[in-house]
């Protein structure tokens, strides 16, 4: 399929490969609202568990991003494939969690879950200790629209 120009066309992906493309990544563009209603635009470092359809967020308390939140909870994820020619973007709710104040709580945990397995070996008390210290929090998008396109560019 081509577009009016010859080029290729832009090919709506099905959730299955949107989730995927979540999946495969690391970073993405978190939009929240300001005030204003002008997106602010952030990258961000995410953990995507698709049973749940949730995309989880690490983040300190001080940032502006949390106060837009705590204001307005829609936000979106914007990811795109290593190659750029496709991209999905994760639309929902934020909620948040409670900030980490004893090492090893609940939020913590959450925390330390949100890395992969092998970067969890090793990590103890100085791990939790320093989320404390940073007053980190999980932001939680709870995804309720998933979509994005391909372009399947050949050469």
């Amino acid at each position: 399929m081509t577009d009016d120009q010859g080029g290729p066309a832009p090919r709506v992906l099905a959730d299955d490969a949107l989730s995927a493309l979540l999946a495969g990544q690391q970073f993405g563009v978190l939009a929240t609202n300001k005030r204003s209603g002008h997106p602010h635009l952030t990258t961000m470092l995410y953990s995507w568990d698709p049973a749940a359809r949730i995309v989880r967020f690490s983040t300190t308390a001080d940032r502006i991003k949390v106060k837009q939140l705590r204001n307005d909870p829609r936000a979106a994820l914007h990811v795109s494939a290593p190659d750029h020619w496709s991209f999905a973007v994760a639309e929902g709710e934020a909620e948040l969690s409670d900030v980490t104040t004893t090492p090893g709580d609940a939020t913590g945990k959450e925390l330390l879950g949100m890395l992969p397995a092998d970067a969890q070996a090793g990590l103890g008390r100085a791990f939790f200790d320093q989320l404390v210290a940073e007053r980190r929090l999980v932001i939680r998008l709870k995804v309720s629209r998933l979509y994005g396109t391909a372009l399947d560019v050949t050469g």
